[in-house]
């Protein structure tokens, strides 16, 4: 049976990757351009959003997988995995991410001439950021099939045993709520023995430490959609007691990050609440969605086949507006109204016009023909 809560949230944590990006445009810190005015009163909520943004897209992404797998062949998982997921990197690759690189060197003064001068002639020169060639924000895609693979043997064992002793006492675990955080022991680990040795790269053969993280995540969707009746009763239970978690949790990340001294046990708390605070907000997440938004709609229908190319094409659409408005002297609200709803309307547009009535165009973004 599907779950419309998750493709509820699917489409909803999509479209704030959208505000989540155009605000990283107006923070003080790195990203691929930024306004020459920053805003440091954006750094909490834009901190929040970054802490659970990414995790729970990839527990949602394992829970998919226990639909796509279904009664699939290993070989037929793998080519649909490719379909889905391998087409539309490549594609983005050779396509959507070069105007994203060129604006950055633009920006910067690295590149001069106009489009057609630096693609395909500069594009694939070397390797992203020394060179020009990179997946920027698709990273997500290579994550997402290469533990499709890993996980594959795992994830068909035990759909092929449900009855196995471990999905019993997973069961049991999800039951309550201090079961659901034993799920964080993994992850806490994770932080503390990995994070400090392995930089963030999005580069998937260098980056230990977040491949590791979202690959327990990923795998934890997957399990908890082989026990989803007893996972789901317990978080739409318990979802306000999960949500004071939540906000407890935020409050000493909070506090060990911008309040204490830097010390190595601000160091060491701020490692360990970093998984129980996005853990607790996925947790409450699915508990509200699971009571209030399980339920089918024309607007979800539509909204679920526009997400994916939405996705792959919002932040060329959103570096493209946003290198016009550089010397703009505009403040907050007009930049990031403009910012916000020409990335909307443009990918829509595109999607509208350009992908989704083309049968031979819509695989190319992971789509499906009717």
């Amino acid at each position: 049976m599907r779950r419309h809560d998750l493709d509820w949230l699917r489409v909803l944590v999509f479209a704030l990757l959208i505000f989540y990006h155009v605000g990283m445009f107006f923070v003080p810190w790195s990203w691929h351009i930024n306004n020459p005015e920053s805003y440091d009163s954006l750094q909490i909520p834009m901190y929040f959003l970054n802490r659970w943004r990414l995790p729970i897209l990839f527990v949602i992404s394992g829970m998919g997988t226990y639909f796509a797998l279904g009664k699939r062949s290993s070989i037929a998982f793998a080519k649909e995995r490719w379909l889905r997921l391998g087409i539309p990197l490549a594609v983005g690759i050779l396509f959507i991410v070069p105007p994203q690189v060129y604006i950055e060197r633009l920006a910067t003064g690295a590149f001069n001439g106009n489009y057609f001068d630096f693609w395909p002639t500069h594009a694939f020169e070397g390797v992203y950021p020394e060179g020009n060639f990179s997946w920027h924000h698709l990273w997500f895609l290579p994550y997402l099939l290469t533990y499709s693979l890993l996980w594959l043997p795992i994830f068909r064992y035990f759909k092929k045993h449900p009855e196995h002793w471990f999905i019993k006492g997973l069961q049991k675990m999800v039951g309550s709520p201090i079961g659901l955080f034993l799920f964080c022991l993994p992850l806490m680990v994770t932080e503390w023995v990995l994070e400090p040795l392995f930089e963030v790269t999005h580069a998937l053969v260098d980056d230990w430490y977040t491949f590791t993280k979202f690959f327990f995540l990923f795998g934890y969707g997957f399990m908890l959609m082989t026990v989803k009746d007893t996972f789901f009763n317990t978080v739409v239970r318990y979802r306000k007691s999960l949500l004071m978690i939540g906000i407890a949790a935020f409050a000493l990340l909070y506090y060990s990050v911008w309040e204490m001294a830097d010390t190595d046990f601000s160091y060491a708390l701020e490692l360990g609440m970093i998984p129980i605070n996005y853990w607790a907000w996925i947790l409450t997440l699915f508990g509200f969605a699971g009571k209030y938004l399980n339920q089918p709609s024309g607007v979800l229908t539509q909204a679920n086949e526009a997400v994916y190319p939405f996705y792959i094409l919002h932040q060329t659409i959103t570096l493209i507006i946003a290198y016009f408005l550089l010397d703009v002297n505009w403040g907050f609200v007009p930049k990031f109204t403009i910012l916000v709803l020409g990335t909307f309307a443009g990918s829509w547009v595109i999607y509208l016009y350009g992908i989704k009535p083309w049968k031979w165009v819509r695989p190319l973004f992971g789509m499906k023909n009717r």
